[in-house]
């Protein structure tokens, strides 16, 4: 098997294209030949060992996998050399084959590309996670999007216009805007590279503007750092502040914003929901299932790699030059 993998803390220019023995499932596992690995911020950070969790290296990055099962390990019931499956693994999925925990893995239809069941859970995952659980957002409420044409952002958009709501998707370019006018958002704005004070004021009355005179209901916040104030500024009585990922730093927030408005600064870790609520993320994956079957929600997939070019994959992310999900094809 090949795998590309991080050997020492670093940028997507350290991995390593290596050669190794192919796995053999243990207890409780299956073997999984990888079709496509899916990209998401958190490959970025854990190559460095700036994510909560921190694998023994050489490990390699990859959450997101999707491929067809090989052999499977002592007690696995439900799953066959052949199925076409999905899963989530937190690393090891930049490698032509990848063990997983049976518990991990999901049969995908044969309907469902490869490409789109790579990108498809952890994104719709959390974006479905923040805005139904978390923010119990409401038809007819508004949202604001941080970083609109990201893999999250991308998600959150479909799913609430789904859901009923109105959606402002903020953005850092006015093709990024276009990208996600097409996808279904209400109205755009573009917001700058870098934010001074003065700058900060500038969004926050652009925000409020497009928000109209109650303010924003509900902020998703993907990005962070000197974006994430202006953002709170905007929301309305009792509205919902979503901390969802910072890949712009992390903010320091005014405390006295919350209690003028009446707001809620709400936390969105959907990996470790999944583990403490299985039933209700059991419950919001047949969701996802349901409202990808009727076209409501699929992956937007705007750049496609081989697994040799994965730390280019990486900086086009890193960069957040993407728009919507980045794949690697592993065929």
């Amino acid at each position: 098997m090949k795998a590309m993998l991080s050997t020492a803390p670093g940028g997507p220019e350290t991995l390593q294209l290596t050669d190794l023995p192919d796995p053999t499932p243990g207890k409780g596992q299956v073997l999984i030949r990888v079709r496509a690995a899916g990209l998401n911020f958190p490959d970025t950070l854990i190559i460095r060992d700036l994510y909560q969790f921190k694998p023994d290296r050489p490990f390699a990055p990859g959450g997101e996998i999707s491929g067809d099962i090989l052999s499977v390990g002592e007690g696995v019931t439900g799953f066959a050399p052949g199925d076409r499956v999905l899963a989530m693994v937190g690393h090891g999925g930049f490698a032509t084959h990848l063990v997983a925990d049976a518990a991990s893995v999901v049969k995908i239809p044969e309907v469902m590309p490869y490409e789109d069941a790579a990108c498809f859970v952890f994104t719709y995952g959390t974006s479905l996670h923040a805005l139904k659980d978390r923010a119990e957002l409401k038809p007819g409420e508004t949202l604001l999007i941080l970083g609109g044409a990201s893999g999250v952002g991308v998600a959150a958009i479909e799913l609430a216009k789904a859901m009923g709501a109105r959606v402002i998707a903020a953005v850092s370019s006015e093709e990024k805007a276009a990208f996600c006018r097409e996808l279904g958002a209400d109205e755009t704005l573009v917001y700058p590279r870098e934010l001074d004070r003065d700058g900060q004021k500038a969004l926050a009355g652009q925000i409020k503007a497009l928000a109209g005179p109650d303010g924003v209901d509900v902020v998703y916040d993907a990005v962070g750092g000197d974006y994430a104030e202006p953002a709170l500024r905007s929301l309305a009585w009792k509205g919902r502040f979503l901390v969802v990922g910072f890949p712009a730093g992390i903010p320091k927030i005014p405390l006295n914003l919350t209690l003028l408005k009446g707001s809620q600064i709400v936390g969105v870790f959907w990996g470790a929901s999944v583990r403490k609520e299985p039933e209700n993320h059991a419950a919001n994956m047949a969701e996802l299932s349901r409202l990808y079957a009727e076209g409501k929600v699929k992956p937007q997939i705007s750049a496609r790699f081989p697994l040799e070019e994965a730390p280019a994959a990486l900086k086009l992310l890193e960069t957040r030059k993407a728009m919507g999900k980045v794949v690697l094809s592993i065929d």
